[in-house]
């Protein structure tokens, strides 16, 4: 029952390792860092504005202006040659603090472009 609550009452969706949805698991793609970077970058480009970019450390910031309001942080890291792994964090600006799921539609919405552009790598 917790989980449901925290799944459509909360304004915040975090992508990781062992999450206990699959489609909001750690993606990885069979490219390198930059590749993934860029690919990235580009998921954001319609009103939205990259707030802050470090390829260095692997980290997008995003003011998402698509729809509703969202503060985006995207994460690419290497983990070995042409194995790059991409995480998001989603918190929806609302008066409420909740979002009905839309933080997680956007999560979903990501990956799958991101899905169409670089090649997926299994989890194993």
């Amino acid at each position: 029952m917790k989980q449901f609550i925290s799944k459509y009452f909360s304004n915040h969706t975090e992508t990781k390792e062992d999450h206990a949805e699959t489609s909001l698991q750690t993606r990885y793609y069979k490219a390198n860092k930059d590749k993934v970077f860029e690919s990235v970058e580009n998921l954001f480009g319609n009103g939205s504005e990259i707030a802050g970019a470090s390829r260095e450390r692997g980290e997008l910031s995003i003011n998402y202006k698509d729809g509703r309001k969202a503060f985006v942080v995207a994460t690419i890291i290497m983990v070995r040659p042409y194995r790059t792994a991409v995480d998001f964090s989603v918190t929806t600006e609302t008066g409420l603090p909740l979002d009905f799921g839309y933080s997680r539609k956007l999560v979903r919405s990501f990956y799958e472009r991101l899905d169409e552009q670089l090649p997926v790598v299994d989890k194993s």
